[in-house]
């Protein structure tokens, strides 16, 4: 089991199947991106941060940075979800918004990509 794994496994049952699904996405996504807790929370770097992710108490939060978030506001306004600066609720009512988290990681992957090459 990896750092990422034994902290879902620590959380309430209750946010396991969405931090499960979030944490399979992000993997998906970002196969290279290395893999650590930062701030106590499930960070995925690629040249510096790329997103975080951590069980709040009725949502998951993902933490994509302030350009992330940026980069999908108008669509969390559609869908309702509660964002701010740097944060998005994913709320354990719903299902993950699959197409949503795709978009906000694949930005910040080639955010980072960009970055890199200078």
């Amino acid at each position: 089991m990896s750092v990422i794994d034994d902290y879902v496994a620590a959380q309430e049952t209750s946010h396991q199947p969405h931090l499960t699904q979030l944490v399979a996405l992000v993997r998906a996504l970002a196969p290279d991106a290395g893999a650590k807790i930062s701030w106590g929370m499930p960070t995925w770097t690629l040249h510096g941060n790329l997103v975080h992710v951590a069980a709040g108490k009725h949502h998951v939060g993902l933490y994509p940075g302030a350009d992330g978030v940026a980069h999908v506001a108008d669509a969390c306004t559609e869908l309702g979800l509660k964002h701010s600066k740097g944060a998005i609720q994913l709320p354990l009512s719903a299902p993950i918004p699959v197409e949503l988290v795709t978009r906000v990681v694949k930005f910040r992957l080639a955010q980072q990509r960009a970055k890199a090459s200078g």
